[in-house]
């Protein structure tokens, strides 16, 4: 039977690699909509979206990434969710849309990585413990 920690980890990792896909899905749907279709960006590029986003990424990738990497042991997860946070800090601060979402795009993949790298030590600890 899992800890309450285990699956609090397991449903955050879940939730991180959810938002990385809807993070993904935003800046390509918007670069689509804005510059394919002509829509408006106002509500799509308004730079508050990127802050929660980020803030969320932050905060679900520093606890599941965070509390996995004290279990069991691995550098690759944390450092891998850093580069990418850092990739989508970054973009923010991009001239241009379409670079932004380049960056944002690159960070949101490494952050994904690190969640599945993440669980897959996770997994294999549990493993060799029981």
């Amino acid at each position: 039977m899992s800890s309450p920690l285990t699956w609090i980890r397991s449903r955050l990792d879940r939730i991180g690699l959810t938002l990385s896909a809807l993070c993904a899905v935003h800046c390509v749907g918007t670069l689509v909509l804005v510059a394919g279709l002509g829509f408006s960006g106002s509500f799509l590029l308004n730079p508050a979206i990127h802050r929660v986003g980020l803030g969320l990424a932050m905060l679900v990738a520093g606890v599941a990434i965070g509390m996995g990497a004290l279990k069991h042991r691995r550098p690759a997860p944390f450092v891998i969710a850093m580069m990418g946070l850092t990739f989508m800090g970054g973009a923010m601060a991009a001239p241009r849309e379409s670079e932004e979402a380049v960056l944002t795009i690159i960070g949101v993949a490494l952050v994904a990585c690190a969640h599945v790298l993440n669980v897959r030590h996770l997994h294999r600890c549990n493993l060799r413990h029981t």
